[in-house]
């Protein structure tokens, strides 16, 4: 029984920890899109990049890349994410 308990614990952090770290896109024009990493300390580009290289198989340049604190709400001091820095990048299919 207690086996089964930390198998569920682990499973549980497991998936938590794994959530933040995905960015989001929106198509803009035509093999344009504009990338938006999860906020992480320090600005990581690594989940920009591989957003990338899954939208644009056959590669990619970078339009513009923009970094800010916070996330949407950046008015909000208390949020999780007013930790971290938010990464954006404008991505143009080759």
């Amino acid at each position: 029984m207690r086996y089964l308990f930390s198998l569920c614990l682990f499973a549980v952090a497991l998936v938590g920890c794994g959530g933040p770290n995905q960015s989001d896109f929106v198509r803009i024009g035509d093999h344009t899109f504009r990338i938006e990493g999860p906020s992480i300390a320090g600005g990581a580009v690594g989940p920009n990049q591989r957003m990338a290289q899954q939208l644009c198989p056959g590669g990619y340049r970078v339009l513009s890349s923009d970094s800010h604190r916070g996330g949407v709400d950046r008015a909000t001091l208390n949020d999780a994410n007013s930790m971290g820095i938010t990464t954006i990048w404008v991505v143009k299919c080759i």
